[in-house]
């Protein structure tokens, strides 16, 4: 596992995600497309939980065991943006610090789910993935917001989404 790069990937994704969701207004940044879809404040939260509830503590219960419970159900779309924000960033860096402190990681150590089992290899390149995953939900909710604010104007010579 090259650690370096899997730390050089997990901070440009944290920046493209910030990037995605700074200088929303409140409205814009809660707006849903409809019920069953999160609004970029609620991805936003959901990342900053999963920063800090699992894909850092699960892997560092596993390479270093110690407590385990997870964060309960959060009003993500309640939030202030701004604040997510910092907190995602400051997060995010208590995150890549930590992976740096690892003295040779057993990236084939096994984690055992209800529903299955892992490596912390996979465990890792999966926070990799969960990250591309929203940032691609934020890309689409940033272009329906732009739709919706700029009406009656049209995307259409964009191109077809």
């Amino acid at each position: 596992m090259n650690i370096t790069s899997v730390n050089t990937q997990l901070k440009l994704q944290s920046n493209t995600i910030i990037a995605l969701a700074k200088g929303l207004t409140p409205e814009q940044a809660r707006w849903k497309p409809d019920q069953e879809n999160w609004s970029v404040l609620e991805v936003l939260n959901h990342l900053v939980d999963e920063e800090i509830n699992d894909f850092r503590k699960h892997l560092n219960h596993t390479l270093l065991p110690q407590e385990k419970s997870l964060g309960g159900e959060k009003q993500y779309n309640d939030q202030d943006l701004d604040e997510a924000l910092a907190v995602f960033r400051t997060e995010r860096e208590k995150s890549i610090a930590w992976l740096v402190s690892l003295i040779a990681p057993d990236w084939d150590k096994k984690i055992v789910f209800p529903w299955g089992t892992l490596t912390t290899g996979d465990m890792l390149v999966s926070w990799l993935a969960h990250d591309l995953l929203h940032m691609r939900q934020l890309v689409e909710l940033q272009y329906m917001l732009n739709k919706l604010t700029y009406e009656p104007y049209s995307v259409e010579y964009a191109g077809k989404w």
